[in-house]
């Protein structure tokens, strides 16, 4: 069964299972010469100009599965030699045009970059063009298009651009972290910074010394996810790699939907805080609104802080689809509570760096959470716990008009009619990612039906309403 949706993730994860089998081995700074050839075996060159060059990019990916460059604080890194195969792109005339008097593209362009031959068709003076776009928006034939690098494309952000030797170069400043670029670069080329060793170097310390415990939280839309096995399989599997225990991340969605509603309620207009991605966006794009983003940690944040809260040996590492949650876990407010992330792709480099046949196992039950808690990992799931949570609480005389955002682009058009206070709301949803969490870059398959799968699997809790969730924590403990 296809695990992954692209041949681009299947490099990743093997360059991940590799590195991880050595570490767990204690023999990885004896066999990282090794790894590349066992990626790229023989003599015939498979998806570059040569083996050689292969070889010499999966080293460089070797490097990201070991943590990256220490000194880019940035999640997201570039592999330079690997991004050398794509066009440049900009705006350019296509055989569409038909050489009209009218030539607006000419009029329209300020830069005078565009000039007209001897046959009176147009043509494109790379140097002078500012890829505003006037031209292509005149043309009655519609002849003149935009190519842009699928990385460019992808960034919503717009924080990649080209370097001197034609690369993606990626700006910090708007960068968001959301792995979008990562999912959709064919190349392979732009790839998030892996902490797997972290996690590995935590259980084999445990394990030696039982000086802490290590838990997993695992963020709802696990569900969706490992399709090959059952959820419970799954579970056992993380406990077989040497976790302590496993916690859901959507109980932490049930205590941060009461928490949100009560303060949405009171400030009468909030916008939300469970993707770090969309966090960082309002923070950079739109900073005038960030005394609205609400003061409740995510969902990861808060479950783990009760955690370690109720025991202080606990060493914590969420799992789930999120790049961006490993830049959340190093901000001030969360470092004390997280101490690491590994998306689902890691988690299966992990499965399979200890060939765990995670499909031949029993199954190991989880129901902490609510439907509501569970939810959060789909557009919209978030919004339905807030009018929940206000149910739950008796809060009257308060009418929630929630605006899910499915993706930036939705983000950016609430936030802008916010700014101008004509938005039909008070409440954001803000999810960077189409479809939600469901649509993370860590994903191993993305689409429509993940959604159905985290509808299916909220409806499995045995907590139908929220409160119940919390109150069964507090019994638990």
């Amino acid at each position: 069964m296809r695990i992954f949706d692209t041949k681009v993730q299947h490099l990743k994860y093997k360059v991940l299972r590799e590195v991880a089998r050595y570490a767990w081995q204690g023999t990885l700074t004896e066999n990282l010469m090794n790894i590349p050839k066992i990626i790229v075996p023989g003599k015939t060159p498979t998806m570059r100009c040569c083996i050689y060059k292969e070889q010499a990019i999966v080293s460089e990916r070797v490097k990201l599965a070991m943590g990256g460059n220490p000194e880019n604080k940035n999640v997201i890194e570039v592999i330079d030699i690997a991004c050398d195969e794509c066009p440049m792109g900009g705006y350019e005339v296509t055989g569409a045009c038909r050489g009209c008097l009218a030539h607006r593209c000419e009029d329209v362009c300020k830069k005078g970059a565009i000039t007209i031959d001897a046959n009176q068709k147009a043509h494109i003076d790379k140097d002078k063009c500012v890829e505003c776009g006037l031209c292509a928006k005149v043309c009655p034939y519609s002849a003149i298009i935009n190519h842009k690098r699928p990385c460019e494309q992808a960034c919503k952000v717009k924080a990649i651009s080209m370097n001197e030797n034609k690369a993606a170069k990626i700006n910090d400043e708007k960068c968001i972290s959301c792995g979008a670029c990562v999912y959709q670069c064919p190349w392979g080329a732009i790839n998030d910074k892996s902490y797997i060793l972290n996690v590995i170097n935590m259980i084999k310390d445990s394990e030696e010394n039982s000086r802490y415990k290590v838990y997993a939280v695992v963020a709802p839309s696990i569900a969706s996810q490992f399709v090959y096995a059952k959820l419970g399989q799954v579970l056992t599997g993380i406990k077989k790699l040497g976790f302590y225990d496993i916690v859901e991340a959507a109980l932490g969605a049930d205590l941060v939907a009461l928490s949100e509603a009560k303060e949405l309620a009171e400030k009468g207009f909030l916008t939300s805080s469970c993707c770090p991605a969309f966090v960082s966006y309002v923070k950079k794009q739109f900073p005038d609104l960030s005394e609205f983003i609400s003061h409740n940690l995510s969902p990861m944040a808060t479950i783990a802080k009760r955690i370690k809260d109720e025991d202080p040996t606990a060493k914590v590492v969420f799992i789930g689809p999120c790049t961006a949650k490993k830049m959340e876990f190093k901000n001030d407010d969360v470092a004390p509570y997280v101490d690491s992330v590994i998306t689902f792709e890691e988690l299966q480099a992990l499965f399979d760096s200890k060939d765990l046949e995670i499909n031949n196992l029993e199954e190991e039950d989880i129901s902490d959470a609510s439907y509501y808690g569970r939810i959060f990992a789909r557009s919209c799931g978030l919004s339905e716990a807030v009018a929940e949570g206000i149910k739950e609480h008796g809060i009257e005389g308060f009418d929630l008009k929630a605006v899910p955002c499915d993706g930036i682009d939705a983000c950016r058009v609430a936030l802008l009619k916010a700014t101008k206070r004509v938005l039909d709301g008070n409440f954001i949803e803000g999810m960077a990612c189409v479809g939600g969490c469901v649509g993370g870059a860590g994903c191993l398959t993305h689409g429509d039906v993940n959604k159905l799968k985290i509808d299916k699997h909220g409806r499995l809790s045995i907590h139908t309403d929220i409160i119940g969730a919390v109150n069964a924590l507090e019994n638990k403990n």
